[in-house]
């Protein structure tokens, strides 16, 4: 895969510098103007109105040039090396170098997925070699001077080309071992693709039929975007139903979606997303618009504070509020789709032949907040393994709770399991013990409203009492997550330096060796994974994910 993109990105400049060279005549093209042609919303005017998305590619170098502030020596050398194999393939296959050549005419760069063509009434399959979906990539020009003398320095390499007359604009047909590309000029816009039909499409666009920027709602998405800090790239989905809907009809092997599930996605109306570098790292939000008379979920804003619950050393974190809620808005949409119904109500069969009540003694009382936590263990029945599990819930109503565990403890004796009360400083912890090899789960409380369940035998010593070196006070819990938007429904959070601890020292040797170098530079060059949700209104969800990176260091 590494080898077969220079490849392909050199045909697509080559015949890019042609089109402009050949296409038109130079006082025209100069005489051009550009106030806008490198905008997201110029660009999609030349995008075919029935194209499922777009992406929006910054080709500013002061934003690029944010990363810099980052990295192991291990990283930046992978860095490096990348871009100076870019240039290298560049150079040899075409005498082009990127920052002399191409670099003071590009603009910007917005790509768009267009569905794969439709099938004639006359066919009775598509064309085997028919993808399932179409790339169009649009290049906005903001230096026709600087174009048209790189254009001028490649004109003599025209072999592999040729020319294509659709509707009075030329399009270059660029050929090499890797394929076909095809080009095509539309004013300050450059368009290519390694279908025809593509930038067929991109030209009916461009004299008069409906683009990507006339639908419904996406002028307005292409023009805010999302507020990131030196945004380097932006997605656009303005129908996000139909965009599933096509995929899924592109894909005939996929099953039918039940129709509950459909009506739960037709309501989600747009999405957008961006990317950006700031002071913590690569951070990404997703804004979607969704018709909250159909998605009923409530946001509940998750007070924050079961991470301190949790010791300093937890691997990784999922965190949130309201399970009862949730379960019982699922319970609620269930009764418009008959299967999760049917799966629900064998569910609570099952539960009964025990004695438990899948909607009372499961999820009724787990109203406040929950955790679910990776904690490292090198001792007990997980000590292969390296880590252990721990549940954390708060909840108003303990009695309910009690009763539930009290019900579970009698299930485990009648397996076999050994149930047996232990002190922990002063507190009780009931554990689950397998014969010759020790406990394997143990539940207790905190307090008087938060209770836990320990996966592995040590978890619940670490898990009995608050811990004196709390998760939330902890550096790497705070440079994760503390830029993360707030009030927020909770947290999913992953420390990448214990956890690639955890993989070098549990993993086998043969599954560690599958780990490519320049994987474990990326990861290694990283403090952790954040994400967050939030919900600033009925209508509006948002989704925050930062990779926060650390600190450049000396080589």
């Amino acid at each position: 895969m590494s080898e077969r993109r220079p490849n392909r990105i050199v045909p697509i400049i080559v015949g890019t510098a042609v089109v402009v060279a050949g296409g038109i005549g130079t006082y025209l093209y100069l005489k051009g103007s550009f106030s806008d042609a490198t905008s997201p919303l110029a660009s999609a005017k030349v995008v075919p109105d029935e194209a499922l998305m777009a992406g929006f590619v910054s080709t500013d170098p002061k934003n690029w040039a944010q990363l810099q502030q980052f990295g192991t020596p291990e990283a930046q050398k992978l860095v490096d090396k990348g871009l100076k194999d870019f240039n290298k393939e560049m150079l040899t296959e075409s005498n082009i170098n990127y920052e002399k050549d191409v670099k003071p005419w590009l603009g910007s760069v917005m790509f768009a997925v267009l569905p794969s063509p439709t099938v004639k009434p006359a066919q009775a399959t598509p064309p085997k070699s028919s993808p399932e979906v179409r790339m169009l990539m649009v290049v906005g020009v903001k230096d026709k001077v600087s174009a048209l003398s790189f254009a001028n320095k490649l004109k003599a390499k025209k072999a592999g080309t040729k020319q294509i007359d659709y509707k009075g604009i030329k399009i270059e047909e660029t050929t090499d071992k890797s394929g076909k590309t095809y080009t095509a000029l539309l004013d300050s816009h450059l368009v290519m693709s390694d279908e025809k039909e593509a930038v067929q499409l991109a030209i009916d666009t461009f004299k008069g039929q409906p683009s990507f920027a006339s639908k419904a709602g996406a002028a307005s998405l292409l023009t805010k975007g999302v507020d990131v800090q030196n945004s380097i790239a932006q997605f656009y989905i303005p129908d996000y139903a139909g965009t599933v809907q096509q995929a899924l009809a592109n894909n005939p092997n996929t099953p039918p979606l039940p129709p509950e599930t459909l009506k739960q996605l037709k309501a989600v109306q747009s999405v957008v997303m961006g990317v950006g570098i700031d002071n913590a790292g690569v951070r990404m939000k997703a804004i979607a618009k969704v018709d909250p008379s159909v998605m009923k979920v409530q946001y509940k804003a998750s007070p924050g504070k079961v991470a301190s619950q949790l010791p300093a050393e937890t691997i990784a974190l999922i965190a949130g509020n309201g399970i009862s809620q949730t379960w019982a808005t699922v319970v609620e949409q269930s009764k418009a789709d008959p299967q999760a119904q049917q799966g629900f109500d064998m569910a609570r069969q099952q539960l009964r032949l025990v004695n438990l009540d899948l909607d009372k003694d499961i999820f009724g009382w787990m109203d406040g907040e929950f955790a679910f936590a990776a904690i490292p263990s090198t001792k007990g029945i997980l000590a292969p393994v390296g880590f252990g599990g721990a549940l954390v819930f708060q909840t108003s109503d303990r009695k309910t709770a009690e009763a539930t565990f009290n019900k579970l403890d009698a299930i485990a004796k009648g397996n076999s399991i050994a149930v047996a009360p232990r002190k922990i400083q002063g507190k009780t912890v009931t554990e689950w013990q397998i014969p010759q090899q020790g406990a394997f789960l143990g539940h207790g409380w905190i307090d008087e409203n938060t209770m836990y369940v320990a996966i592995g035998g040590p978890i619940a010593d670490v898990m009995a009492n608050k811990p004196s070196q709390p998760l939330d006070n902890s550096t790497s819990f705070k440079t994760v997550t503390g830029s993360l938007q707030k009030p927020n429904a909770g947290y999913f959070y992953l420390d990448m330096d214990k956890t690639m601890s955890l993989v070098n020292r549990q993993l086998p040797p043969a599954q560690k060796s599958s780990i490519t170098p320049e994987t474990t530079a990326i990861l290694n060059s990283m403090h952790g994974i954040g994400l967050t949700v939030t919900q600033p209104d009925a209508s509006t969800g948002q989704v925050e994910v930062l990779l926060a990176l650390k600190p450049k260091t000396g080589k």
